[in-house]
């Protein structure tokens, strides 16, 4: 296996990212223009979540999400591939991340069932804590 294969889930993640953020800027802007927000309204230290509806505020909340666990994952399939230690298993356990990190971002910027959403998110950090743990047992 070419050991830059673990680099598609790292891409396809910041894709995701990409995604997320042009779908929160969509909501946001077209939120401001229909209800003539004003800069005022946004200079608030809540800003734009104290008038917006939830539909508007979740993509910036999952946005969020995106730049915490998932850090963890870049820095992980760095390490992973820096020290040769790139497999089928980590590979696999990386796609399953972002397939499930995937998932909750579509019920979060959706419709946002929230039990859901936290089975996907759950489901996607244990396969980030499988990578975490076996690549520590590894290096230790």
């Amino acid at each position: 296996m070419d050991p830059a294969t673990i680099f598609q889930p790292f891409l396809a993640l910041m894709l995701l990212t990409i995604l997320v953020w042009t779908y929160m800027y969509i909501r946001r802007i077209h939120f401001i223009r229909v209800n003539r927000v004003t800069n005022r309204d946004l200079q608030n230290p809540e800003g734009l979540a104290r008038i917006a509806p939830m539909g508007v505020v979740t993509p910036s909340n999952n946005l969020k999400n995106l730049f915490e666990l998932p850090v963890i994952f870049y820095a992980l399939l760095l390490f992973v591939y820096a020290t040769g230690r790139v497999d089928g298993t980590y590979l696999a356990a990386a796609w399953v991340f972002v397939a499930f990190r995937t998932l909750h971002s579509l019920v979060h910027c959706s419709f946002n069932y929230v039990p859901l959403r936290f089975l996907l998110y759950l489901l996607a950090s244990l396969a980030l804590w499988f990578m975490v743990i076996r690549a520590a047992l590894a290096a230790f």
